[in-house]
């Protein structure tokens, strides 16, 4: 089924659907990670590298990268739990890692919740390995 997958940069058409997706992918989310917000800034900042996977025009999937000049950053992948385990969440990776290798980045580095441990499969699958190191964070808005 991956072969019927389109990975594309979003267009504004796409709005809805990304947040229902979002919604339903990330319902914990705090409050400083408010879709509309994360759409807004991420179309101000590098917004050819906000990817959507769609199937037959309907967005299935997202990844936000970014690149600082030093390391590539990976947010908001998501699936749509009714197109889970079909490779669309690779297919996204995929995307990512070659935006940033265009962009000359050497690394990329995402951050998953430490008890998500069938995401943390995921990713190892894909050759990221769990690093000793410790997320530090503070919220500005």
């Amino acid at each position: 089924m991956a072969n019927a997958v389109t990975i594309r940069s979003y267009q504004s058409s796409d709005y809805d659907r990304v947040v229902r997706l979002w919604e339903d992918a990330f319902p914990d989310e705090p409050s400083y990670n408010d879709f509309a917000e994360v759409i807004a800034r991420k179309l101000r900042v590098q917004p050819d590298m906000f990817y959507v996977a769609s199937i037959s025009g309907s967005v299935v999937g997202t990844v936000l990268v970014g690149y600082d000049g030093v390391r590539g950053w990976v947010h908001k992948l998501a699936v749509a739990k009714s197109c889970r385990r079909m490779g669309i969440a690779t297919l996204l990776m995929q995307q990512a890692e070659t935006g940033l290798r265009t962009l000359g980045c050497p690394k990329l580095n995402l951050q998953v919740r430490s008890s998500n441990s069938d995401v943390i499969g995921f990713y190892q699958a894909l050759g990221y390995a769990v690093q000793d190191r410790a997320s530090l964070g503070k919220p500005l808005l």
